[in-house]
């Protein structure tokens, strides 16, 4: 004897049909829902009419259609995933083994060739992009792992007389007040939880958080006259990613010491000033709808340049991405920043012009969180940084001659 099942309420009910099987092999999520529709009706309503049935039939064999195309459709998406990940792991891969077999070794050499350069553009491997920023940033200043030592230990020093009040925490440094100094500090402290916050490997007991302090602390004794400005831990903090902790810090001192960081974080108003009359020569020539769209709505470069170049990208852009930004500048030096930004700019061109002023500043102050690669150096690629047969360091010394002419009471020279 066929033996009965019960229901919720304890009522005998007949075994589960053929029909109500089918949606428990069935693999479609979607579906477990859907299949309701060929579920007989209970025993104390009239059963379905043949016709009603049949629609209901033919509506469920439907759904099971669309489910294994959308099925389908995803799973060509993993695959296509899946084989793009593994053509760029192939192409890193290949990459690294070139610049460590035949760039790297040969460095002096090879670095200005075509070949090289081409490579450059690619984005650098991981694995070398230490390296390779160390080897092209430089080390002009001839700072020394012990050098780097020594301004952490004073560092260290500061910290504990701060912390103390002792009679450090009154002297006086290169015309800075103790206060003054203690409250760079103090800002470093405060600048360090607001670093990347996402990866969480900056902040207080994170892996990273002492190398970042200590890179800072350094840096404000080796430059008391800079001191600590805020942007700074960006920059030391994407070097921390890429290269040991004294090493990082002689490429955050000779990068800072370039022309255009150290006029930014030295507030050089009238260098900045320069900066920006030279970058809206080349914004005008290159998106001259936007660059009229912009002068219309008093739309100046400092409202949104100021934070780019003073963190270089990375807290702007993807870290990923501001990475490859940083490889080409550390190729090209600071003409690539500014180009970065007519990229950007051209990138979104059609967006922006729809805008108005408030809206354009808060869209360019907060970049969109995904933004590819390719299409971004495409737009770079794009960008003619040469004005009437002049290329961006020669526009930027005549822009900083006619201003010292100004100065001076001089007739400008500017043609």
């Amino acid at each position: 004897m066929q033996k009965e099942y019960e229901d919720k309420a304890g009522a005998p009910r007949k075994p589960p049909s053929p029909k109500q099987n089918v949606r428990k092999n069935l693999d479609f999520e979607p579906l477990s829902t859907t299949a309701l529709i060929l579920e007989d009706r209970p025993a104390n309503l009239p059963a379905k009419p043949a016709e009603e049935a049949q629609k209901h039939r033919q509506q469920y064999e439907e759904m099971v259609v669309q489910a294994k195309k959308r099925e389908l459709k995803e799973a060509r998406r993993r695959k296509k995933q899946l084989e793009e990940r593994c053509r760029l792991e192939e192409s890193i891969g290949n990459a690294a083994l070139t610049w460590n077999n035949e760039v790297l070794p040969h460095w002096e050499t090879v670095w200005s060739s075509r070949k090289v350069r081409d490579l450059w553009w690619q984005g650098i491997p991981p694995s070398v992009r230490g390296k390779v920023w160390s080897l092209a940033i430089g080390n002009e200043l001839n700072i020394t792992h012990e050098l780097f030592d020594i301004c952490l230990a004073r560092a260290k020093e500061r910290w504990r007389s701060f912390s103390a009040g002792g009679p450090e925490a009154e002297s006086e440094d290169a015309g800075f007040s103790a206060a003054d100094r203690e409250a760079s500090l103090e800002l470093i402290k405060l600048d360090i939880s607001r670093t990347f916050p996402n990866l969480c490997i900056f902040q207080q007991g994170g892996p990273y958080h002492d190398t970042l302090h200590s890179i800072l602390g350094a840096y404000t004794c080796y430059r008391p006259d800079v001191g600590y400005v805020q942007g700074m831990s960006f920059i030391a903090a994407v070097l921390i990613l890429n290269l040991d902790t004294a090493d990082a810090f002689i490429a955050f001192s000779n990068l800072l010491n370039k022309p255009c960081q150290m006029a930014f974080f030295r507030v050089d108003h009238g260098l900045m000033l320069t900066y920006f009359a030279a970058f809206e020569v080349f914004f005008e020539e290159n998106l001259p709808k936007l660059f009229a769209h912009f002068k219309k709505n008093n739309l100046t470069p400092d409202i949104y340049l100021i934070d780019w170049i003073f963190t270089l990208y990375s807290k702007s852009l993807p870290l990923d991405l501001a990475c490859r930004v940083w490889d080409v500048f550390c190729r090209d030096g600071e003409e690539f920043l500014f180009r970065t930004a007519l990229g950007l700019l051209k990138l979104f061109e059609d967006i922006l012009t729809k805008m108005d002023f408030i809206h354009m500043a808060q869209f360019l102050t907060r970049l969109p969180d995904h933004l590819p690669a390719e299409e971004l150096f495409a737009s770079i690629a794009t960008i003619q940084m040469q004005s009437r047969n002049r290329k961006w360091a020669q526009v930027l010394t005549a822009l900083q001659r006619d201003s010292r002419d100004v100065e001076r009471g001089s007739p400008s020279l500017r043609h």
